[in-house]
């Protein structure tokens, strides 16, 4: 195997090591890091949640001995400033490695490529771009909030071949199978929160959980402008999973303090948007968010901006019914040469489900 090739399989295995930590870092980004001697790998590292040790530190602490001379692979370039831990490239000199190998740089314009000049000027060969369009796959969301100072939005929604999410009488269980929503529970075991708005509420109940397929499930966000929800809901129970509802001031306040003695926050808007929503989100350092509305809303969210990915499971269904719904509403668009085009298209099949993902910027 040439050197190259070694280079990315090492890189691989870094981006393997990261995903140990999906779920569990934001607002920091998911980074695995290996060290190598002699072409074998002698320590090994991802960076677990925010304000523990980097990556490259529990690497550093699985070498012991052995990081003199050795070369070094990580898919984001190591810190150079002090943040909740100190530098990594600090720890990276005084451990006496030979060359680091990096995925990608920091995404940050204010930081991005220090940490690759101070190794330089410590003497350490650095590599640079090995893997990167997988890096960026892999922390697409950490590179967004960085970039735009706003989480990273995906839009999930299932339907039948004929663009239905649902019956005409709002049934919607199940559209796709049961491996794709499998699936969803990884996808969401891999973000921050789900929003989701009342009428989901209303007629699905849904859990919005990782159904066990983690050890964690994402914060669960509603958005309603009157607060006419049920008095009971799966959603609710705070003690499976924490809830946030969003509404307009002085919106029901009976409903309000009950919600309150459950344990749901609620936090009152004037101007309910998606957009007003994902700046709260920002500012708890989410990165990521799932948005599993229906039409009305994620035709909103989409004209709001905060859509920037799709992924649309297609099922060997067909429903009929004019006013079946989609799963996006009203945009404004009247001729085809408007419609907004995914970019990145990528296919896949799950059972004899379609997933179809794409980004709309």
């Amino acid at each position: 195997m040439n050197q190259a090739d070694f280079d990315r399989k090492m890189m691989q295995r870094c981006l393997q090591l990261a995903q140990q930590g999906l779920g569990h870092t934001t607002p920091n980004p998911l980074v695995g890091s290996v060290i190598v001697k002699n072409r074998k790998i002698v320590g090994e590292g991802f960076h677990p949640k925010a304000g523990e040790p980097h990556a490259e530190i529990f690497a550093l602490q699985d070498a012991q001995e052995h990081t003199k001379e050795a070369t070094v692979y990580v898919n984001l370039e190591p810190c150079n400033h002090y943040g909740r831990t100190p530098p990594c490239t600090e720890a990276l000199i005084k451990a006496g490695v030979k060359k680091v190998v990096i995925g990608m740089v920091d995404p940050n314009p204010l930081v991005s490529g220090k940490g690759v000049e101070k190794l330089r000027q410590n003497g350490i060969e650095v590599v640079v771009g090995v893997e990167e369009a997988a890096c960026r796959q892999l922390n697409e969301a950490f590179i967004h909030r960085i970039l735009h100072q706003q989480p990273f939005g995906i839009l999930k929604y299932a339907m039948t071949v004929d663009g239905k999410i649902a019956t005409t009488t709002g049934h919607s269980a199940w559209v796709t199978g049961k491996a794709s929503r499998q699936l969803v529970h990884q996808v969401r075991a891999a973000c921050d929160a789900v929003v989701v708005g009342g009428n989901t509420v209303r007629h699905d109940n849904p859990n919005l959980t990782t159904h066990q397929v983690a050890r964690t499930n994402p914060l669960r966000v509603v958005m309603s402008r009157r607060l006419d929800l049920p008095l009971e809901a799966n959603l609710w129970q705070t003690d499976i999973a924490p809830t946030l509802v969003f509404t307009q001031i002085n919106s029901n306040p009976t409903f309000r303090d009950k919600l309150d003695h459950q344990g749901v926050e609620v936090i009152e808007l004037t101007d309910l948007t998606p957009l007003q929503v994902m700046n709260v989100l920002y500012k708890r350092e989410l990165s990521s968010v799932l948005w599993e509305c229906g039409g009305t809303l994620a035709a909103k969210a989409i004209a709001d901006g905060v859509i920037q990915k799709i992924m649309a499971f297609i099922a060997p269904k067909i429903i009929g019914g004019v006013t079946a719904p989609s799963p996006i509403g009203e945009l404004g668009l009247i001729q085809m040469n408007q419609a907004l085009e995914l970019q990145r298209i990528r296919l896949r099949q799950i059972e004899q489900d379609i997933l179809i993902e794409g980004y709309l910027n």
